[in-house]
């Protein structure tokens, strides 16, 4: 089975392009929803949490306050590595299940797994080949502004907090470039699935 890192700055399309690669065929896996998985209520990974950074990060319903924590630790770069460090191995354990998983049943599959963080977390090195979704700076910002509706400067504090577009490209073995919007990044989805479609088993 092809294991395939695929990540990107955020509020650059990385889900968009994921849901192209489910629909061509492959196994996806967006590392959004098993991190919250992972720190769901009456989790271990949510009671570590709690111990780390107090009752206030709590919904009234019990439930991590995403909102709330994201404040916090974007404004603050040692809070934000501690989350980091009890979330990310919760993370890749569950996503290395996940792997094994599917290894058993589609043993010549494409298994793609999305990160925003796994080159700052160290976990593109378990993958076969990466795949850095990207995008103008600018329609970066905008597409975050609008989708978290954010003012600019929390917005760009927030795109900050993250490792540079730029650097990331530079572990691509495949670039999307979502500039142009959705029809032009699904055509460069198609060809990345092609050349990935080569180096099956």
């Amino acid at each position: 089975m092809l294991k395939v890192g695929l990540t990107g700055s955020i509020a650059v399309g990385k889900t968009y392009v994921c849901e192209c690669f489910r629909e061509l065929g492959c196994h996806a896996l967006d590392a959004d929803q098993t991190a919250r998985e992972v720190v769901a209520a009456g989790t271990p990974g949510l009671k570590s949490i709690v111990e780390n950074f107090g009752e206030e990060v709590l919904s009234p319903g019990g439930e991590l306050d995403r909102p709330r924590l994201a404040g916090i630790v974007f404004a603050d770069e040692e809070k934000r590595n501690l989350l980091n460090s009890i979330v990310h191995p919760l993370v890749f354990e569950a996503q290395d299940a996940w792997l094994k998983d599917l290894e058993k049943t589609d043993p010549n599959g494409i298994a793609i797994v999305d990160a925003a963080l796994m080159i700052e977390s160290g976990g593109y090195r378990r993958f076969s080949k990466i795949i850095v979704v990207w995008c103008e700076t600018a329609i970066q910002l905008q597409r975050l502004m609008q989708r978290n509706s954010l003012t600019g400067e929390d917005a760009r504090k927030r795109i900050a907090a993250q490792m540079p577009q730029d650097e990331k490209k530079r572990y691509a073995d495949f670039l999307i470039d979502t500039s142009e919007g959705f029809e032009a990044a699904r055509h460069q989805t198609i060809e990345v699935f092609t050349q990935l479609k080569l180096l099956t088993p």
